[in-house]
């Protein structure tokens, strides 16, 4: 077993029973080939987000009203050399310690996911620092 793929699975073991949930995709989206993973943000951000990033998936809000977070859904793997900056959490497997979720944003295709790139590059914009790839390099504008 490769290293990543027993990190991993360490990872999703951790949100076991008793702990964080797994975000609940639509039937109709539960297709997911990829592997689910969830990038939370706090929900000041959501709607500019929503309206900015292409072709966004499932987003889930935590809590009441908007929420106090809202949840991406990316494929698995999103945060494999990639360090997504604060604000934002990352949750392997789509657990996250939210004891109230719900879906607010369906995507028009098929597939549940954002495009985990564009999502990146808005967060580090929203904390103002610079996209750095797995080679530790500052990525090219």
């Amino acid at each position: 077993m490769s290293h990543r793929l027993a990190a991993r699975l360490t990872r999703v073991r951790r949100a076991g029973a008793g702990g964080p949930a797994r975000l609940p995709l639509p039937p109709s989206l539960d297709h997911t080939p990829l592997g689910c993973d969830a990038v939370g943000l706090p929900a000041r951000h959501g709607q500019r987000l929503l309206r900015q990033l292409p072709r966004p998936g499932c987003v889930f809000a935590d809590g009441y009203g908007d929420g106090e977070h809202w949840w991406w859904i990316v494929p698995s793997g999103s945060d494999l050399g990639v360090p997504w900056p604060e604000p934002a959490r990352y949750a392997a497997g789509a657990y996250v310690a939210a004891p109230r979720t719900r879906l607010i944003h369906r995507p028009e295709g098929p597939a549940p996911y954002t495009p985990p790139i564009p999502l990146y590059l808005m967060v580090c914009r929203l904390a103002g620092t610079t996209p750095v790839w797995a080679d530790g390099l500052p990525a090219r504008p």
